[in-house]
């Protein structure tokens, strides 16, 4: 039986170049998701002219409402049928508006204050609910390429490497570009490095598209039936604990990332060396995330999930502790705090497919996209209470992006959101670990007893 035809039987071990090519799906996605993640409020204050809670409020409302979207576009591509299978197509669909949307929504145009407040409404949905047709599809195959469980981490391994290469490359260079080719214009210089990145996007979904294949299929006998597919997913124990587990995740990515630029440049002095942090940081996560598989066979997704949470969330608590100026110390506690985070970053797109297993070993149905768009829908969640979060206890401390020098009040809560209130994220995403019920034993368990089920089926 060959493995490039899709059947439902056994599919055990993909070539370098599909792992490859998948991974690169997710540089293209992370341009985005990453200039979110940390530049999205300093954009939309500094350079859309937002004040902090009307960017908050935009975050959470559009933001909750585009997550919405995401588990009716689960049920959609589990019932998308071509010749390129049911999620590859949608990477080839939404590559242009992928990049068309991207660039308008970090165009700046010359309006008055209440009609860019309506254009940056309008884009910044229409972003969200692109980046949702294309990334529940493509978050969806890594379930669907091959039925190993290490394999599909090893996927995922491929896919955060790139993730967080996106992430380097926005968190370390995105800065100085805006400066350099807006000559001191920033909304032309978020044009044009936006632009860049996303053009570059087009490029990278088309390539995955190209490269990847569709192995594991329902039964043929599965009927159609979304109403059962909801109901099967409040019948998974460990989805809804992974539900969890991701809001919380999210949320502390978002509320730390969103005040990590004013915390260099209001409370360290220095928005410079926000790129050297970010540098520095973001490469100890890629070596922590080329460990996650040989760490995740020794201890298992479970187990290493868990202490990559609980230690980040200890040691993002930590920063509070040093003097905002103490440069070398905070990027070493970076240094090592993106390693242990690193470590655990592509279990939990691997644990997509596992629990996607968990229902169909359980239930005897498989609907692999709406079991991942219900994830995706709690990541998003994470993202719009993060970046809200962010936004309004950057308002209530009275920060004023308008300021050179802010207040002793609002420098003491850039501090606390960077470092405490993210932390106790991380560590509720690790205490809801403690209740996932999938550890390694079953893990392999349930790969056997599945492939053991599609190689009856096949024959």
């Amino acid at each position: 039986m060959s493995s490039s035809t899709s059947v439902t039987g056994s599919i055990r071990k993909l070539a370098f170049s599909e792992k490859f090519g998948y991974g690169l799906g997710d540089l293209a996605a992370n341009f985005v998701f990453q200039a979110l993640m940390a530049l999205q409020l300093d954009y939309y204050t500094k350079t859309v002219g937002l004040t902090p809670a009307q960017a908050g409020t935009m975050f959470l409302v559009v933001g909750l409402a585009s997550a919405v979207f995401n588990p009716v576009m689960g049920v959609i591509a589990d019932r998308t049928h071509t010749r390129w299978g049911r999620f590859r197509p949608w990477l080839l669909w939404t590559a242009v508006p992928f990049g068309v949307i991207g660039i308008l929504t970090f165009t700046t145009p010359n309006l008055s204050s209440s009609a860019k407040l309506i254009y940056a409404w309008v884009t910044y949905l229409l972003l969200r609910l692109i980046y949702a047709m294309n990334n529940v599809p493509y978050a969806s195959l890594n379930g669907v390429m091959t039925d190993d469980p290490n394999e599909r981490n090893s996927i995922a391994q491929f896919r955060q490497i790139f993730a967080n290469s996106a992430g380097f490359i926005v968190g370390s260079l995105a800065v100085p570009m805006v400066a350099f080719l807006g000559r001191g214009n920033n909304a032309l210089g978020y044009q044009l490095t936006m632009g860049s990145y996303l053009a570059l996007s087009i490029i990278l979904f088309l390539i995955a598209f190209a490269v990847t294949k569709e192995r594991i299929q329902p039964a043929a006998t599965q009927k159609s039936s979304v109403g059962q597919d909801l109901s099967d997913l409040m019948k998974n124990g460990p989805w809804i604990t992974l539900f969890l587990i991701t809001v919380f995740y999210f949320t502390a990515l978002l509320i730390r990332g969103n005040v990590m630029l004013p915390y260099f440049e209001s409370c360290a002095g220095n928005k410079i060396l926000f790129s050297w942090f970010n540098g520095f940081g973001l490469t100890a996560l890629l070596v922590g995330v080329a460990c996650s598989t040989a760490l995740t066979k020794r201890f298992g997704k479970r187990a290493l999930f868990f202490w990559s949470m609980f230690l980040t969330g200890i040691l993002c608590m930590a920063l509070f502790l040093l003097p905002p100026t103490a440069t070398i110390p905070i990027i070493a506690l970076e240094v090592v705090r993106q390693f242990i985070y690193g470590c655990s970053g592509p279990v939990l797109w691997s644990m997509m497919g596992d629990v996607a297993d968990f229902g169909e070993w359980k239930l005897g149905r498989r609907a692999t996209a709406t079991v991942t768009a219900g994830i995706v829908f709690a990541l998003w969640v994470g993202v719009a209470l993060g970046g809200a979060i962010a936004g309004w206890l950057l308002a209530l401390y009275g920060y004023d992006q308008h300021l050179t020098v802010q207040s002793p009040h609002a420098l003491l809560g850039i501090r606390l959101i960077a470092s405490v209130y993210a932390g106790a994220s991380f560590l509720a995403s690790a205490v809801c670990l403690l209740f996932y019920g999938i550890n390694m034993k079953l893990n392999l368990t349930i790969s056997q007893e599945l492939s053991e089920r599609r190689r009856k089926l096949s024959m």
